[in-house]
């Protein structure tokens, strides 16, 4: 199993980590697509090659090649937006938040599957870029289709474990090499 090998992969000072990949993996709330969808997305938003090859190979298992797509797609396009809105924020001139973004996000009215589940893994992927204007939108549109905040924090609490999990094995992988 992928998600073993990425916990065995640890050091012992990533206990915490280790645990909570576990967890995390075994106890979702979350549907299989939605919980695979935002490891997929997670993983890919991380950049670590490592990551996004253990999670991918058995999320590939689990969701469509439609979902995989999408999830795919989702860390893709929020790539681009958190940086544009969270840029527009922190530039603090209200102004901007009233001009076009003039950027193409068409996946997000047509992902490929459900809606909700796209916002779900948009909302995990904001989450690990620190765009707070994207991660309220996200939230709200969740909130909106019915969607308990135990599985919007569950999600949430996704993106950390795999950017954790990124961060010490590139980390560990750099520091090997010194």
């Amino acid at each position: 199993m992928p998600v073993d090998s990425l916990k065995d992969a640890l050091p012992a000072y990533a206990k915490d980590v280790k645990l909570n990949l576990g967890s995390l993996v075994t106890t979702s709330s979350l549907t299989e697509q939605q919980l695979w969808g935002t490891l997929l997305a997670c993983a890919v938003a991380t950049r670590s090659q490592r990551v996004i090859a253990e999670i991918a190979s058995e999320a590939a298992d689990t969701l469509s090649a439609e979902a995989f797509t999408a999830a795919k797609g989702a860390a893709s396009i929020m790539a681009m937006n958190n940086v544009y809105y969270r840029s527009m924020h922190l530039i603090g001139d209200e102004t901007y938040a009233t001009m076009p973004a003039k950027l193409r996000m068409t996946i997000i009215g047509n992902p490929g599957v459900e809606k909700v589940d796209f916002e779900l893994w948009s909302l995990a992927v904001s989450a690990i870029g620190g765009c707070g204007r994207c991660l309220e939108s996200h939230e709200q549109v969740l909130r909106q289709a019915g969607m308990p905040r135990e599985q919007i924090q569950e999600a949430v609490r996704i993106a950390a474990v795999v950017n954790a999990v990124a961060a010490t094995l590139e980390a560990e992988a750099a520091l090997a090499a010194v």
